[in-house]
């Protein structure tokens, strides 16, 4: 799995089997999940063609899920927790429930699940979307327009997703920590370009950390001028043992080490990628030879 972004649309590209409770959703194996920003004035009777014309726009196949929102993609909260990656855009308005704005969410793991722990994965993001409003002292359990798509890649390792499974677990987690930030993000108007990024951390106990590129303590971490923009790699994991390897994690299981690639910190690789955000790491990896 790997994402970027552009002035309207978030791209999350993989090879996924997907369930969607958005716009010409249900389960389905695609290649492409969206988030895309409506202007003002769009035509609200025809969801389907205006994220039809996103994803011919960017060249993308037809096999898609995709997700509007009136909230500006930069304001979107992207949480990693292990092998559990989390997408949030979130917009309230103080108004009556009925016109309430709109939340979406995201969900893609790296390790497959069963399909009704998929399912069972929007039941909880969405549970946990629930509680996060109702701590924030807000009225309401969600708004009118919400959806999820909950996505994964791989093998199938999981046939279960509520709470106290490890799908569950990770998934309850980022969207508890994400909803606020989300909607704090979309009240204050944040202008940055590029969304929010934060990672559960178990560096001297376990948190989570909103990771920054800006007055980052360990710079340089791996060598004196290294770019730091792809500090979380959006190829993550690439499992390719030329980069990498896998190394037993804290509870046993094998997890994806990548500590020692410094591919994507190379300042001429790290300009392309930004300029081609689409490029595959065969083509990045051609570039450094």
């Amino acid at each position: 799995m790997r994402y970027f972004t552009d002035t309207n649309t978030l791209f999350i590209r993989g090879t996924f089997r997907a369930a969607s409770t958005g716009i010409n959703g249900g389960i389905n194996q695609v290649s492409t999940l969206i988030i895309h920003t409506v202007p003002t004035g769009w035509d609200r009777n025809e969801p389907g063609k205006e994220l039809e014309r996103v994803a011919a726009g960017a060249g993308l196949a037809p096999a898609f899920f995709g997700l509007l929102t009136a909230v500006p993609v930069p304001h979107c909260c992207v949480l990693q927790y292990d092998f559990v990656t989390v997408f949030i855009t979130a917009g309230i308005r103080r108004e009556p429930p009925e016109s309430a704005g709109t939340i979406n969410i995201i969900v893609t793991s790296c390790e497959g699940i069963e399909d009704s722990a998929l399912l069972e994965s929007i039941m909880g993001a969405t549970e946990a979307k629930a509680e996060a409003l109702a701590a924030l002292g807000l009225p309401l359990s969600g708004t009118p327009t919400d959806a999820v798509i909950a996505a994964c890649e791989g093998e199938v390792k999981h046939q279960y997703a509520g709470r106290i499974t490890d799908v569950g677990r990770r998934v309850r987690g980022a969207v508890l920590q994400g909803i606020p930030h989300a909607v704090q993000r979309h009240d204050s108007g944040i202008q940055d370009s590029q969304p929010a990024f934060f990672i559960f951390s178990r560096f001297k106990g376990e948190h989570w950390v909103e990771w920054t590129p800006h007055n980052c303590p360990y710079y340089p971490c791996h060598f004196k001028g290294q770019c730091c923009d792809f500090c979380y790699c959006p190829f993550y994991p690439c499992c390719d043992e030329s980069l990498g390897q896998w190394s037993a994690g804290a509870n046993g299981n094998k997890v994806w080490n990548c500590a020692g690639c410094t591919l994507l910190h190379e300042p001429e690789i790290a300009s392309h990628l930004k300029k081609f955000p689409s490029a595959s790491l065969k083509e990045i990896k051609l570039r450094k030879k």
